[in-house]
Protein backbone atom coordinates (compact mmCIF):
# COMPACT_ATOMS: atom_id res chain seq x y z
CA UNK A 1 0.00 0.00 0.00
CA UNK A 2 1.59 3.13 -0.99
CA UNK A 3 2.37 5.95 1.91
CA UNK A 4 -0.33 8.11 2.20
CA UNK A 5 0.44 12.03 2.27
CA UNK A 6 0.51 14.32 5.56
CA UNK A 7 -0.32 17.58 5.58
CA UNK A 8 -0.75 19.69 8.79
CA UNK A 9 -2.46 22.89 9.31
CA UNK A 10 -1.28 24.84 12.60
CA UNK A 11 -3.05 27.28 14.95
CA UNK A 12 -0.68 29.02 17.15
CA UNK A 13 -2.52 30.41 20.11
CA UNK A 14 -0.87 33.61 22.45
CA UNK A 15 -2.70 33.68 25.56
CA UNK A 16 -2.53 36.85 28.66
CA UNK A 17 -2.23 35.78 32.19
CA UNK A 18 -5.73 34.58 32.38
CA UNK A 19 -5.25 32.35 29.63
CA UNK A 20 -7.55 34.39 27.30
CA UNK A 21 -5.98 34.41 23.52
CA UNK A 22 -3.97 37.46 22.55
CA UNK A 23 -3.01 36.81 19.51
CA UNK A 24 -4.06 33.97 17.31
CA UNK A 25 -2.27 32.89 13.37
CA UNK A 26 -2.06 30.14 11.71
CA UNK A 27 0.04 28.03 9.02
CA UNK A 28 -0.81 25.89 6.32
CA UNK A 29 2.68 25.40 4.23
CA UNK A 30 0.68 23.59 1.61
CA UNK A 31 -1.66 26.00 1.25
CA UNK A 32 0.96 29.05 1.16
CA UNK A 33 -0.15 30.33 4.12
CA UNK A 34 2.66 31.07 6.75
CA UNK A 35 2.45 33.08 10.54
CA UNK A 36 -1.50 34.36 9.20
CA UNK A 37 -2.93 36.60 12.00
CA UNK A 38 -6.48 35.91 12.88
CA UNK A 39 -8.51 37.30 15.66
CA UNK A 40 -10.77 34.56 15.80
CA UNK A 41 -11.47 30.87 14.48
CA UNK A 42 -14.04 28.27 14.94
CA UNK A 43 -12.72 24.20 14.19
CA UNK A 44 -15.65 21.71 13.79
CA UNK A 45 -14.94 17.69 13.85
CA UNK A 46 -17.03 15.05 13.59
CA UNK A 47 -16.73 11.87 16.43
CA UNK A 48 -19.04 9.27 14.69
CA UNK A 49 -18.38 6.46 17.63
CA UNK A 50 -20.93 8.89 19.71
CA UNK A 51 -22.04 10.64 16.87
CA UNK A 52 -20.92 14.31 18.01
CA UNK A 53 -19.14 17.05 16.96
CA UNK A 54 -16.70 18.49 18.65
CA UNK A 55 -15.74 22.32 18.22
CA UNK A 56 -13.09 24.91 19.52
CA UNK A 57 -14.11 28.15 19.11
CA UNK A 58 -11.25 31.37 19.85
CA UNK A 59 -11.25 34.81 19.59
CA UNK A 60 -8.89 37.46 20.49
CA UNK A 61 -9.82 39.85 23.77
CA UNK A 62 -9.66 42.76 21.27
CA UNK A 63 -11.96 41.23 18.40
CA UNK A 64 -14.50 43.67 17.65
CA UNK A 65 -18.15 42.75 18.24
CA UNK A 66 -19.19 44.45 15.11
CA UNK A 67 -16.79 42.46 13.19
CA UNK A 68 -18.18 39.51 15.64
CA UNK A 69 -21.44 39.72 14.17
CA UNK A 70 -19.93 39.81 10.63
CA UNK A 71 -18.03 36.64 10.99
CA UNK A 72 -20.66 34.93 12.51
CA UNK A 73 -22.65 36.08 9.07
CA UNK A 74 -20.29 34.86 7.02
CA UNK A 75 -19.29 31.66 8.61
CA UNK A 76 -23.67 30.77 8.68
CA UNK A 77 -23.51 31.14 4.97
CA UNK A 78 -20.38 29.02 4.22
CA UNK A 79 -22.15 26.95 6.37
CA UNK A 80 -25.20 26.83 4.27
CA UNK A 81 -23.30 26.62 1.20
CA UNK A 82 -20.86 23.28 2.58
CA UNK A 83 -24.57 22.02 3.66
CA UNK A 84 -25.54 22.01 0.03
CA UNK A 85 -22.26 20.47 -1.71
CA UNK A 86 -21.95 17.83 1.11
CA UNK A 87 -26.23 16.99 0.91
CA UNK A 88 -27.61 17.99 -2.17
CA UNK A 89 -30.12 19.43 -0.47
CA UNK A 90 -31.21 22.56 -2.22
CA UNK A 91 -34.22 23.10 -0.14
CA UNK A 92 -32.38 23.30 2.96
CA UNK A 93 -30.06 25.18 1.65
CA UNK A 94 -32.04 27.96 1.15
CA UNK A 95 -33.65 27.75 4.94
CA UNK A 96 -30.47 28.23 6.20
CA UNK A 97 -29.37 31.09 3.50
CA UNK A 98 -33.04 33.11 4.13
CA UNK A 99 -31.74 32.74 8.02
CA UNK A 100 -28.60 33.62 7.23
CA UNK A 101 -30.25 37.19 5.29
CA UNK A 102 -32.34 37.32 8.49
CA UNK A 103 -29.48 37.45 11.00
CA UNK A 104 -27.54 40.15 8.85
CA UNK A 105 -30.53 41.82 8.73
CA UNK A 106 -31.21 41.99 12.96
CA UNK A 107 -27.38 42.66 13.61
CA UNK A 108 -27.66 45.08 10.92
CA UNK A 109 -24.78 44.01 8.76
CA UNK A 110 -26.41 44.10 5.26
CA UNK A 111 -24.30 44.96 2.44
CA UNK A 112 -26.19 48.92 1.33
Amino acid sequence: MPDNKKTEIKINVELDENNIPETMSWDAPDGGVKNQETKAFMLSMWDSKPQESMSINLWTKDMPVDEMKVFYHQTLVTMADNFERATGDKKMTETMKDFCDYFAEKMDITKK
